[in-house]
């Protein structure tokens, strides 16, 4: 049994016993019942993800993964593909978007190469997972190997152990790698039958007919594949379409699962990683937290498609798990009323009659 198979296998249900007492416990709480709303259910989900009826989390950590995409080639993105090397340096010099927004909320930030173009020295802070310099031109040939692909999630799954056994109960994935909303434009098109159009949008600000000209490298791409690949398959859309970091979210999201970690997804391609990890485990749809709709065309349809409600709609777009790291506040807040807040009978507050 390979390590992917045996994380699947290891994913246990979420504790409905454990749920069911903490719905009786909620509705017990000095509130008219349901006036928390999300909160209520949130803190209900995360009983049943820890087993615990009085859950608490101490320790937060966003893994940003990074990688670069061949398909930047075909003019794609607005930036060019050093800035997600340049990137990586501003994340480990603690000058990024994430790395504000993490120190706010007292969450750690762990940098992943795990796929980009350029090398590195030995930087502090930066764990080295470097499968190759960036995907391929998915135009011309699959952007990964099938090996590729197992040893990306591989990584992503040894990042969530880490993480365990560094006392971490709550996490989130990040990404950075430009070019890579046209790799998630691509999963979601083939995996939820959307015409790229519908999902195709500026990424890091694409000029609108540069968003046409992205949009017709997707068609191609598809006419190309369409007698090659099972479209239905979420490893093999994976492997011609998708990116390094992309793997790597799959299996932080799925190594979570596994050690019974609160895991938060972040935007538009950490979505991408989600959905193909619900193709891979059903049972991820129970357990993964969606943060937040991003400002990026197509991530409410896709959420909707999937059939979950996130916590939060900022306008946000900028990915590297920022929008995730604000959901660590709705979930923290969720469990602080579920645990400190009084019972009717411990306040001596009247019930509704």
């Amino acid at each position: 049994m390979s390590l992917l198979e045996k994380i699947i296998a290891g994913i246990k249900p979420l504790n409905r016993e454990v749920m069911e007492q903490a719905k009786k416990h909620q509705a017990q709480l000095t509130k008219p019942p349901g006036s928390l709303g999300i909160l209520e259910e949130l803190a209900i989900k995360i009983a049943g993800i820890r087993s615990e009826l009085f859950p608490e989390l101490k320790k937060k950590r966003v893994v940003v993964f990074a990688g670069d995409h061949g398909v930047v080639e075909e003019g794609v993105s607005a930036y060019p593909q050093e800035v997600t090397a340049q990137m990586v340096y501003n994340f480990l010099r603690g000058g990024a978007g994430i790395n504000a927004i993490a120190s706010k909320v007292g969450a750690e930030v762990e940098v992943v190469d795990i796929g980009v173009e350029q090398d590195f020295p030995e930087l502090e802070g930066l764990v080295s997972k470097k499968l190759r310099k960036g995907t391929r031109n998915f135009i011309k040939e699959p952007a990964m190997t099938r090996q590729e692909v197992i040893k990306a999630i591989e990584v992503g799954i040894e990042r969530a152990q880490v993480a365990f056994e560094e006392g971490v109960d709550m996490i989130a994935g990040g990404d950075m790698g430009i070019g890579n909303t046209t790799s998630s434009s691509a999963i979601f098109s083939s995996l939820l039958n959307f015409y790229p159009e519908e999902v195709v949008g500026a990424g890091t600000g694409l000029e609108p007919e540069k968003i046409a000209h992205k949009i017709q490298i997707i068609k191609t791409a598809f006419k190309q594949y369409q007698q090659e690949i099972d479209f239905n398959n979420p490893l093999e859309v994976l492997r011609v379409f998708g990116g390094y970091e992309i793997a790597g979210l799959v299996g932080l999201y799925l190594g979570s699962a596994e050690k019974r970690l609160i895991c938060l997804v972040d935007g538009f391609i950490a979505t991408a990683g989600a959905l193909i990890t619900i193709r891979l485990c059903p049972l991820l749809k129970d357990f993964l937290i969606f943060a937040h709709c991003s400002e990026e065309k197509g991530h409410r349809i896709v959420l909707e498609k999937i059939g979950v409600k996130p916590l939060l709609n900022l306008e946000l777009r900028l990915g590297e798990g920022t929008g995730a790291c604000l959901g660590m506040e709705i979930v923290e807040s969720a469990l602080f009323c579920h645990n400190q807040m009084a019972t009717f009978e411990s306040a001596g507050v009247s019930e509704k009659i």
